[in-house]
């Protein structure tokens, strides 16, 4: 009775210096507060202005800057920039492009990353760590530098049909990004930290290492699943440079190389800025409303993984 008695003594002692802490510093609320309402401005206003004007014309949107309204839904709101944007190019193509291509890469790439990361931190072989260490080395090499003669790789692939080249298709916009080395680090990490015990019961029971991969690892790796696939839908879905170098037929183009070419089809008339911000936000709102949905998944995975690795 008495260690219960003194455990509740202590355990109100840490709390009452915890409030004192709270209350000899009453001004540290207020300012957390007012921190994140500066944060809010500064990451929210530029969307909000965006979203805005994607309604306005033109004129109203350069009268309005540099005043509240650049900010406020007021003035003559349409869609008609929406629809211009849709009369101009084949915006709906260019949409389920990106997503068929982000969310293909994604799905292999989890596969890949995930069997790969699995050799080499569950199984034991000659050269594992040799391997590891240059996979991690690849990190520090920008994509800049590989763009070209991979650009000359890719076109001297066979492809399906017989031809040889593999420009202009879905698979070159997809096939050279599945495999990533920070994805591989960060699974490798995860699964090192499951004890390694389980393997040894699953094999006593017969299972080999598929099995174990199938139903022992990959269920307890969900946080690292959620992680290396958000990691790698934002990269896909944002991608330029890549489908800017191998695409040239409207059909596979993806919705950041379609604004590149929405830009020049508005070229010869002046830039209709009111458009380019309809554009921008068709292709931002759903990336935030999927963000907002997911939030909380996004933040528990990206903790999870962290304190798991």
């Amino acid at each position: 009775m008495s260690d219960t008695l003194s455990h509740v003594a202590d355990s109100h002692a840490d709390a009452t210096v915890a409030v004192a802490g709270t209350k000899a510093k009453p001004w540290l609320g207020p300012l957390v507060m007012l921190l994140r309402v500066v944060l809010c401005l500064v990451f929210g206003l530029p969307l909000v202005f965006l979203i805005v004007s994607s309604f306005k014309p033109d004129n109203e949107i350069f009268a309005a800057l540099g005043t509240i309204n650049a900010f406020l839904p007021v003035g003559s709101l349409s869609l008609d920039n929406y629809s211009g944007v849709i009369d101009r190019v084949p915006f709906a193509t260019f949409m389920m492009n990106s997503v068929l291509i982000s969310v293909v890469t994604v799905a292999l790439g989890l596969l890949v990353n995930s069997m790969a990361a699995f050799a080499l931190s569950r199984m034991e072989f000659r050269g594992q760590k040799l391997i590891l260490g240059v996979i991690l080395a690849t990190l520090i090499v920008p994509f800049e530098t590989m763009a070209l003669p991979l650009l000359w790789w890719v076109n001297q692939l066979p492809y399906f049909d017989g031809s040889i080249g593999w420009l202009d298709t879905y698979e070159v916009q997809i096939i050279p990004f599945v495999a990533n080395a920070f994805s591989i680090y960060l699974f490798y990490q995860y699964f090192d930290s499951i004890p390694k015990e389980l393997d040894e019961a699953a094999k006593v029971d017969g299972a080999g290492w598929f099995r174990i991969y199938r139903s022992i690892v990959m269920p307890l790796s969900g946080p690292a699943i959620a992680t290396v696939a958000i990691l790698t839908f934002l990269p896909a879905w944002n991608s330029y440079l890549w489908p800017l170098m191998v695409t040239q037929s409207e059909a596979i183009r993806p919705v950041m190389v379609g604004m590149d070419y929405f830009k020049q089809m508005t070229g010869s008339t002046g830039t209709a800025w009111g458009q380019i911000m309809a554009y921008a936000s068709m292709i931002t709102v759903p990336v935030l409303a999927l963000f907002i949905a997911f939030q909380r998944a996004f933040i528990n995975s990206i903790a999870s993984s962290g304190v798991k690795g």
